[in-house]
């Protein structure tokens, strides 16, 4: 596991603060504020939200009377250890998007990727995952996960076949430096409505309160067929509209997502 920041890694969120409640990793605090842009909190407020590190791992905290738990990226344990014992392997709906199939375990960017979820589930598959994150909340998160998960003997394999990179979809995409990926995932973040947030996670609800949606999604496309050698996979809420306006190759459909699949634009 490896993390790659690039010069434009901001978004146009307010960032919230990080609080550390382990004097024994202020150090390791201020190293974290100073990289993503963080301002170091001497105490947590009373509302909003906050990043907390403490002595075990970096979370996003929603503050005040009512607020729900913690949201932290957690590869070893909870959700994520089922699905990676019991998640039904390569008949996953992402594996087959992506192309898994018996002798063929393609190298995957995932351009947009959030907590993780979905690239951890590729590279337990035997993939090599590059992951882009410009959110720098998301993107702290998330390499705290692999951190943690690079020091689990069950998970430490899996976590170094995934690369982060901090930084604009759309300009890595357009400048890519690595080896061409024979696959590019898309899981853009939709705007939030009252219906959808009704319908939300609580911890997924404040992650979106604080990253925002991926407003520029259209314009991930083009750049994603020019790059993947060959497919873009498009994960979208199943009666979403398509993505910039464009008629997928063919799509798979299951009970509340669909993946449409884009052929390369070059071979």
């Amino acid at each position: 596991m490896s993390t790659i920041f690039s010069s434009d890694s901001a978004t146009n969120n307010t960032l919230p603060g990080l609080y550390c409640a382990d004097p024994a990793r202020l150090a390791e605090a201020q190293a974290l504020a100073d990289s993503h842009g963080f301002a170091l909190l001497a105490a947590l407020p009373d509302a909003g939200h906050a990043l907390v590190l403490d002595g075990d791992k970096l979370a996003l905290h929603s503050l005040g009377k009512g607020a729900p738990g913690p949201v932290w990226v957690d590869f070893v344990a909870g959700a994520l250890a089922w699905r990676r014992k019991h998640g039904g392997g390569r008949g996953q709906g992402v594996a087959k998007a992506c192309g898994l199939k018996a002798g063929a375990t393609p190298h995957v960017l995932d351009a947009t990727a959030g907590l993780g979820r979905d690239g951890f589930v590729l590279a337990t598959l035997g993939c090599r995952v590059d992951l882009i994150e410009r959110s720098p909340v998301a993107a702290a998160l998330l390499a705290d996960g692999l951190a943690r998960a690079a020091q689990d003997p069950e998970v430490a394999e899996i976590a170094a076949r995934m690369t982060l990179h901090q930084g604009s979809s759309a300009d890595l995409l357009a400048h890519w430096r690595g080896e061409r990926p024979e696959v590019i995932y898309l899981d853009p973040m939709f705007p939030e409505t009252k219906a959808k947030s009704a319908l939300s996670k609580k911890d997924m609800h404040t992650f979106q309160q604080v990253v925002g949606a991926d407003a520029d999604a259209d314009a991930l496309l083009a750049p994603a067929r020019a790059l993947a050698s060959k497919r873009v996979a498009v994960k979208r809420p199943r009666h979403a509209p398509l993505l910039a306006g464009e008629k997928p190759a063919f799509s798979l459909e299951g009970d509340s997502v669909r993946f449409d699949i884009y052929l390369p634009l070059s071979p």
